[in-house]
């Protein structure tokens, strides 16, 4: 891969990373509503799922800059 395809990538994932950061806290501070249980269970299923791809982008980008180093050596 070029140093050019590898700065493109970087800057999508950048990107999204700030996409992530940017919705995070409409979701972050969630209180379960006792009274709508199956919306409740909708939204903490979405903050579940939105951690866990939060996780694995942050895990892909740490496997990237391995590349990156082991590239640039």
């Amino acid at each position: 891969m070029n140093a050019g395809r590898i700065e493109g990538a970087m800057a999508r994932i950048n990107a999204a990373m700030k996409r992530i950061e940017v919705a995070r806290p409409q979701y972050g501070d969630v209180t379960p509503d006792t009274t709508d249980n199956s919306g409740s269970a909708r939204v903490m299923a979405l903050v579940n799922a939105h951690e866990k791809l939060r996780e694995e982008v942050a895990d892909t980008i740490g496997e990237i800059d391995s590349l990156i180093d082991e590239l640039g050596q």
